[in-house]
């Protein structure tokens, strides 16, 4: 048996998104994901959530037809199931690792609040619009993140935390750190009551000065979160 590969604090994250291929196999891929769930590989199950958990979406657009959220404590497993899906025939148009992550503004935070972001249980209920986009903090001549002192940037965080609570109860947002893992720094991925709660969000906190000054965005890959039988049917695999 592969040994395990576990973050020190924290789960695995890991997106794709997929094209069906000549040869795409539904029922593979139906197992693909039903077996992650169960897939310990000598991993215990930690408070909070389930061990390993795969949102399947089917997504609108060329960009791609079907989307995977895996998440968990081990690489090893999250790899498999890459590997199970293109075995089912699925051709990875685009993916994206990352880890789940505490912020440096989060002290002080309830535990309850910080176990969350940890160790999510995916998908929120009644949510089944999704989208996810990478982004990084800009680093211009002008404009550099990563020059301005912990006090200045804690309060730019904490006035786009204030922005992001007025959408409570319409979204769920999971942050994940990404810096030195994957091309962008921390993946975002929202999860909506409507598509347009996506659209008012994203919009709204463009407008903090952390993200008017600050921010790069990357693609968005937008869907809709089903059982994966469903999600297959949507997108012609039955």
């Amino acid at each position: 048996m592969t040994e395990t590969l576990q973050p020190s604090v924290g789960w695995g994250v890991l997106h794709l998104f997929c094209k069906i291929g000549p040869s795409t196999d539904p029922s593979a891929v139906a197992t693909a994901v039903k077996q992650v769930v169960e897939a310990q590989a000598g991993v215990e199950a930690q408070p909070g959530g389930a061990a390993h958990q795969v949102v399947a979406f089917s997504i609108l657009g060329h960009k791609a037809d079907i989307g995977f959220l895996a998440i968990g404590p081990d690489w090893v497993v999250l790899r498999r199931f890459q590997t199970a899906i293109q075995q089912a025939g699925l051709v990875v148009a685009d993916s994206y690792v990352s880890l789940t992550e505490l912020s440096e503004y989060s002290k002080g935070m309830p535990e309850e609040h910080l176990r969350s972001r940890l160790q999510p249980t995916l998908p929120p209920e009644g949510k089944r619009a999704i989208c996810f986009y990478p982004m990084s903090k800009r680093r211009g001549e002008t404009d550099n993140w990563y020059r301005l002192d912990f006090e200045d940037r804690k309060r730019l965080m904490i006035e786009h935390g204030v922005s992001g609570r007025r959408f409570a109860g319409r979204v769920v947002q999971l942050v994940t750190g990404s810096a030195g893992i994957d091309d962008y720094e921390w993946g975002v991925t929202l999860f909506g009551v409507h598509p347009d709660d996506l659209k008012d969000t994203v919009y709204a906190m463009r407008f903090d000065e952390a993200s008017a000054l600050y921010a790069d965005f990357g693609p968005f890959y937008t869907g809709i979160v089903g059982p994966i039988d469903e999600v297959l049917a949507e997108i012609g695999l039955t």
